[in-house]
């Protein structure tokens, strides 16, 4: 009798559950190149398809394809951002911080240069050897004249005038202007020596006029100063006329000085007449 389980006729099995089943062939599998067969035979693919290469589109969140897309777009915001500031250079003028000095220009002489006609009637004497340098570097130029003014009678001077024009070719002179002139009312120390600081009109930007009178009269003679003071900013250049008087017994022959107020009109005029000439 054949054993259990067994059909008569045919031949016996190797196993109590008959022949294993050879592998089927299955014509879409792809076999990867020396890829080692496993025992049921080559991999199968992926039920999707092959599988995706690292970086390809499609890959999963936070793998390499996601950090080359945050790279990319880096890029990309960096040259937009680099276009953008371009552009706004462009519009704003990239030379925005040049000195802006009104054509005024360096002059080998200021007082050659200077128009001080306007001090001649109360003094006609001339000044034989006015002191006048210039000093031109890259951050910097400096013009100065200092000039002694004589009356028809006077043996000694009876007042100066002096010149300042500074070309600021590297920095603002305008945030300071202002309260480096006012900053005149702090000076002296008993109420004879203060000065008095007035803004002015028509002169430029902005302009100060800085007056101090200490002149007193004693059995007919003066004795003491007056000074006057014309400060203007015009863009980043500076300018600044002055006059001064020092009473004095030894030149009593050329009269009385002269007095704030006539002083100032010399001052404002041979302002006026001067800057043009600075161009």
């Amino acid at each position: 009798m054949p054993p259990p389980g067994q059909i008569p006729g045919r031949p016996p099995t190797g196993g109590g559950y008959g022949a294993p089943v050879p592998p089927q062939h299955n014509p879409y599998a792809q076999t990867s190149a020396g890829a080692p067969a496993g025992p049921y035979g080559p991999p199968q693919p992926s039920y999707y398809g092959p599988p995706q290469q690292p970086g390809a589109p499609g890959a999963a969140p936070g793998g390499r394809g996601g950090a080359g897309k945050a790279v990319l777009w880096a890029v990309v915001g960096a040259a937009v951002a680099s276009a953008l500031w371009g552009g706004g250079v462009v519009l704003l003028g990239k030379d925005s911080d040049k000195a802006d000095l009104r054509g005024y220009t360096v002059k080998k002489n200021l007082c050659d240069t200077a128009d001080l006609s306007a001090f001649t009637s109360e003094y006609p004497k001339p000044d034989d050897d006015p002191s006048s340098y210039v000093s031109d570097r890259p951050t910097v130029a400096e013009m100065y004249c200092s000039e002694s003014l004589k009356k028809d009678a006077s043996t000694y001077s009876d007042a100066y005038v002096t010149l300042q024009a500074d070309l600021h070719r590297k920095s603002d002179p305008q945030p300071e202007f202002a309260d480096r002139w006012r900053s005149y009312t702090d000076h002296g120390t008993i109420s004879s020596e203060k000065y008095t600081v007035t803004a002015v009109d028509g002169f430029g930007d902005e302009a100060f006029l800085i007056t101090q009178d200490t002149i007193t009269t004693s059995s007919g003679s003066e004795s003491g100063s007056r000074e006057v003071m014309l400060e203007v900013r015009d863009g980043w250049m500076t300018f600044s006329l002055s006059w001064d008087a020092y009473a004095s017994s030894l030149n009593d022959d050329s009269g009385a000085t002269a007095t704030i107020s006539q002083a100032t009109q010399w001052v404002k005029d041979a302002t006026k007449a001067t800057l043009p000439e600075l161009k």
